[in-house]
């Protein structure tokens, strides 16, 4: 049997990431895309449209000096439209390195990432890590 499409989506998307394509991405979201990320520091919080998405994304690259990489692990599908991917993610900011495991649960409508929920292994770390607005 072949790859489920949303299985598929996902994997595409995190590729996309990893090489910072933001071309690609922007075409796998919806319009209305929302990421959720956990914590209280300067890139947590609801990124509603698929703009402010890329642009969370563009400022993950640029607080980590474009360290920032993300090893996916696994992706489980429900076939109704929600995907889970597990992954650890590394990235550098300064004198300062993190690494942590991580999910993503996807809401995925008419084969476009339509809502992005981040969960965090520790997310005082997180925070500890990307600090508040500078």
């Amino acid at each position: 049997m072949g790859e489920h499409p949303d299985s598929a989506l996902v994997r595409r998307g995190y590729e996309a990431f990893n090489t910072g394509d933001m071309d690609t991405l922007a075409t796998m979201m919806m319009a209305d895309c929302t990421f959720h990320a956990p914590g209280s520091s300067q890139v947590s919080g609801h990124h509603k449209g698929r703009d402010n998405v890329l642009g969370l994304f563009r400022k993950l690259f640029e607080l980590s000096g474009g360290s920032m990489r993300t090893d996916l692990e696994s992706v489980c599908v429900d076939g109704r439209g929600h995907a889970v991917a597990a992954h650890k993610w590394y990235a550098e900011r300064g004198d300062r390195g993190i690494e942590m495991k991580g999910a993503l649960f996807f809401t995925i409508v008419g084969g476009k990432m339509a809502d992005i929920d981040e969960c965090v292994e520790d997310i005082d770390e997180i925070d500890a890590f990307w600090g508040t607005a500078e």
